[in-house]
């Protein structure tokens, strides 16, 4: 029996190599449909104030339980190019892990002074800084008991793609478990944010995360 895609052995988990692998054998798409599709350019995307601050739900509100911090770092492409503007929209967790989503059934504490979500636009040199609070980890699946570690989901957005990664932090019990970890094997290193020590009081401790869209030393997409 030929086997079709690839099947990764990453034990007791969600199934998601399972589910994501073709059932049945891949179809060329012929060449003159190909060749009709173009790229989809979206309108150039406006931050609001205060969007990089997830901190807060608003400018003049309560700053949201947990440890506040800051993530920096360049956006890329394979070649080592700078992207200016690409638009970097940002979700995680509050402190206790819970998201504030509709099919977040984990009864953990919800924070009224935390929404989770953000959004910045790189500069002309292709950086971005945003604050946000340090998310906590999650039962994800509670028959099995697999914890998630802490993480923040970034989506970016340039021309016409849009892909979606994670930023891990070091030294958290739960990485070695995670099935994303596990599928990044040796690049796992590449998705975790870098502590630095910050001398801005309004954030206890900053985390560097560069990100490179493409080629060998990309950063993991999903």
């Amino acid at each position: 029996m030929t086997r079709i895609g690839r099947q990764l052995s990453i034990g007791k988990t969600d199934n998601t190599s399972d589910q994501r692998t073709p059932r049945k054998r891949l179809r060329l798409i012929p060449t003159d449909v190909r060749e009709s599709f173009v790229p989809v350019i979206p309108a150039k995307a406006v931050q609001r104030q205060n969007e990089w601050d997830l901190t807060r739900i608003a400018q003049n509100r309560p700053r949201a339980e947990g440890s506040p911090i800051e993530v920096k770092g360049t956006v890329r492409n394979e070649n080592g190019t700078l992207l200016r503007g690409a638009l970097i929209e940002i979700w995680n967790a509050n402190h206790y892990g819970r998201y504030r989503h509709v099919e977040d059934h984990s009864g953990l504490k919800l924070d009224e002074n935390f929404f989770g979500i953000g959004r910045v636009i790189t500069d002309e040199y292709g950086n971005y800084r945003f604050w946000t609070i340090s998310p906590g980890a999650y039962l994800a699946r509670p028959d099995i008991g697999r914890w998630r570690p802490k993480h923040i989901h970034l989506s970016i957005s340039c021309g016409s793609s849009r892909l979606i990664t994670q930023m891990y932090f070091p030294n958290e019990p739960n990485n070695a478990s995670d099935p994303m970890a596990v599928l990044m094997g040796d690049s796992f290193d590449r998705n975790l944010g870098k502590p630095y020590e910050t001398i801005i009081p309004e954030v206890d401790r900053g985390y560097d995360f560069d990100i490179v869209v493409g080629g060998k030393n990309a950063i993991f997409f999903e």
